[in-house]
């Protein structure tokens, strides 16, 4: 598939998943990347550069770096991370996001895709969900042609809240009650999907799109995992209390379980990117085998 424009296509956040979904996303179009980056000695960053990458050193705290490394570009993706990667610096977060699109503004870059969380408009009262609401509002102040991509709770999440096998059988385990369901996206399809607004091959109605690929209850979740491997499985309710004392994590586990917490339509997320992977691909396509009994 070949890219719609000619120009650059700069990357924020491009040695990390969600940046670097975006820029595989982007090469494969044949697109001219260019990658922010701290430190373009960094190992990933010169992978980045291997792979035919430019790369643009810039510091969050220096305006005028960040502004000379988004002059000229077509379109640009930012994501913003708290600082620490803690969840609770979301100040930091904020700080860095409002820092991005004041040098887009000061740039004039055409265009803007703004990664940030599904529920973020939805006054969800999960801190790292208000503080990209807050970047969000930034970006829609300043007036710059901006598209938002809102993705829902990350697949690749279960690479730290794998399943267990105990007694033969895959074991799943989250604080949520069992028959609510939870919306999953693949970071893959966060890439593609930007990758396609970023070259103008899709456009979304209003300027903002939550993203998902599936949505499966915690029992639907564990029977995938089981089906892979060929397992019996079943699922286990957990109390909030086992994310100690996480306010982050218990406020976002608890908007899930008693709002109508993620939106994404999945019919509109297809109709941009058609092979977007349900959770059975994300296990199959990732490679995911099942732990060793007692693991």
């Amino acid at each position: 598939m070949g890219t719609e424009q000619s120009g650059t296509i700069a990357v924020f956040g491009g040695t990390g998943q969600q940046g670097g979904s975006v820029i595989d996303a982007l090469l494969s179009r044949g697109a001219h990347v260019r990658a922010l980056v701290r430190n373009p000695e960094s190992e990933k960053s010169r992978a980045l550069g291997d792979r035919g990458a430019e790369l643009a050193r810039i510091d969050i705290g220096d305006a005028a770096s960040l502004s000379a490394a988004l002059r000229g570009v077509d379109g640009f993706f930012l994501m913003t991370t708290p600082e620490g990667h803690t969840l609770a610096d979301i100040e930091g977060e904020t700080r860095q996001g409002v820092a991005l699109v004041d040098a887009s503004v000061a740039a004039a870059v055409p265009h803007l895709v703004f990664s940030s969380v599904g529920g973020a408009e939805r006054d969800s009262g999960v801190p790292h969900f208000e503080s990209k609401r807050r970047v969000e509002e930034h970006l829609e102040k300043s007036g710059l042609p901006a598209t938002i991509v809102r993705p829902v709770a990350f697949m690749e999440n279960f690479s730290f809240l794998a399943p267990a096998v105990e007694n033969g059988e895959i074991v799943l385990r989250m604080p949520l009650p069992d028959g609510i369901p939870l919306q999953l996206v693949a970071v893959r399809d966060i890439g593609r999907v930007s990758a396609a607004l970023l070259l103008g091959s899709a456009q979304v109605p209003g300027g903002a799109i939550e993203i998902a690929g599936d949505e499966r209850t915690g029992s639907q979740i564990a029977a995938a995992f089981g089906q892979h491997a060929g397992l019996p499985a079943r699922y286990e309710a957990l109390p909030l209390r086992v994310l100690g004392d996480s306010g982050d994590a218990q406020a976002m586990f608890r908007w899930f379980a008693e709002t109508p917490a993620y939106q994404a339509d999945l019919a509109a997320v297809k109709a941009i990117e058609p092979t977007v992977w349900d959770l059975p691909t994300w296990i199959r396509s990732t490679g995911w085998t099942a732990p060793p009994a007692g693991e």
